[in-house]
């Protein structure tokens, strides 16, 4: 039989897990025995293009290395922000990726990202189609956000969930030692999806209440309905803790942050968020007169490794071996999926569905499980996050520090 040959790509932004999907994935092509190379495109598909690749054979051979690799943060191949543009727009594009597919025999393709990767991973599958290529286009889910539609959740996202508790959970102790009246604004990524601020309330213990209010970008906001909201909290507490999503936005639709001074935006065009903290900041301060501080955790809760979930690793791998196993039955053209199955004792399934009917969509959180008041999250909400957090990674540490993946190979030119 005629051995098989692979791309593996990874792209958006990077998470705690998406190298131990990366892992999963290079695991089953050599427990198959049915690969002869597993290349890495270096930069996703625009390093393809710039024929920066190398066979990932040749670095992971072992359990060993492949363990290091699922317990290191970011992205090992590194990563683009590339919109692949359409054929009609673009022939020539894909016709030097398919020239490189050729001419290394490619008959799988593995791309890892969001919701931009899976629209290259359906674009690429329907091309495919049209010039009756054989080659098998999968997509492995990869997010913090969890806004991926058509999954449970995304890899990545319980990690982050895990990091955001903690933080909160050790914010909260360090705002209680002052009997002063005070309010601490935590800012945490999600432009249109609150999932990853949901996750404050996973700080919640028998004496730790906070975060006392959650505002999500879900629904709108309102600016007397969130001083009210601190009034109230004040009665009962001098410390008041609040999580708020970067995306959040009043009811006419318009951001926080929009006329901030840094406001700009990203390859895809999307808002990229700076200084919804600090709006509310100077409206609290305001109104109230006290001491004030907003924080930002920006990347620092993307790629936390070192208070990762055990869960979310796992998961990852398994995804990226099932990837391998759906392609090998001859589907094309999907992006791999969890399903649940139940929260108690926590089970999941992993499935694949038509990635073209997933790209560019966009799951939030639905507003039965945001409370009435839009200050909080319910306790449907609360049951489906806390699996996703459970369990600790053990890493291995030199010098004091986490021992990660070697990277040097994405310093070069």
């Amino acid at each position: 039989m005629k051995k098989r040959n692979c791309f593996i790509g990874q792209s958006g932004g990077p998470t705690a897990a998406i190298n131990a999907s990366l892992a999963g994935i290079i695991y089953e092509c050599i427990d198959t025995k049915q690969f002869e190379h597993v290349y890495g495109m270096i930069n996703g598909v625009k390093g393809l293009l710039e024929n920066k690749y190398f066979d990932l054979l040749e670095n992971f051979d072992t359990d060993e290395k492949l363990l290091h690799l699922k317990h290191s943060p970011a992205m090992y191949l590194g990563s683009c922000r590339y919109k692949l543009p359409t054929y009609q727009e673009d022939p020539q594009t894909y016709e030097l990726l398919f020239h490189t597919f050729e001419k290394l025999e490619i008959t799988d393709f593995y791309y890892i990202g969001g919701n931009d990767s899976m629209d290259t991973v359906a674009k690429l599958s329907q091309y495919a189609h049209f010039i009756h290529s054989p080659i098998h286009f999968i997509g492995i889910p990869k997010t913090i956000d969890n806004d991926l539609m058509g999954t449970d959740h995304t890899p990545g996202f319980g990690s982050a969930a895990k990091y955001v508790a903690t933080s909160m959970l050790e914010i909260a102790y360090d705002s209680s030692i002052y009997k002063l009246n005070a309010v601490t604004i935590v800012e945490i990524m999600g432009r249109n999806a609150g999932w990853l601020t949901a996750a404050s309330a996973l700080a919640r213990t028998e004496s730790n209440d906070a975060p006392d209010l959650i505002y999500l970008p879900e629904v709108p906001f309102d600016k007397e309905s969130f001083l009210n909201d601190i009034r109230n909290v004040f009665k009962r507490k001098r410390s008041v803790i609040i999580a708020v999503s970067e995306g959040i936005k009043y009811a006419n639709g318009e951001f926080l942050d929009s006329d901030s001074q840094y406001a700009k935006r990203d390859a895809f065009g999307h808002i990229l968020h700076s200084g919804t903290g600090k709006v509310l900041e100077t409206m609290v301060y305001k109104e109230f007169k006290c001491k004030v501080r907003s924080i930002e955790l920006n990347v620092l809760q993307r790629c936390a490794m070192h208070i990762a979930s055990q869960v979310d690793l796992d998961e990852s791998f398994q995804i990226g071996r099932h990837a391998v196993k759906t392609s090998m039955t001859d589907q094309t053209g999907v992006m791999m999926v969890f399903q649940r199955i139940q929260n108690s004792p926590y089970t999941i399934e992993c499935h694949h569905k038509d990635v073209s009917s997933i790209a560019n969509l966009e799951q939030r959180i639905p507003i039965e499980w945001i409370n009435e008041e839009h200050n909080d999250i319910t306790k449907e909400l609360y049951d489906y996050l806390f699996p996703l957090i459970q369990g600790e990674v053990a890493l291995q540490y030199q010098n004091g520090i986490p021992l990660y993946a070697n990277i040097d190979h994405l310093k070069k030119d």
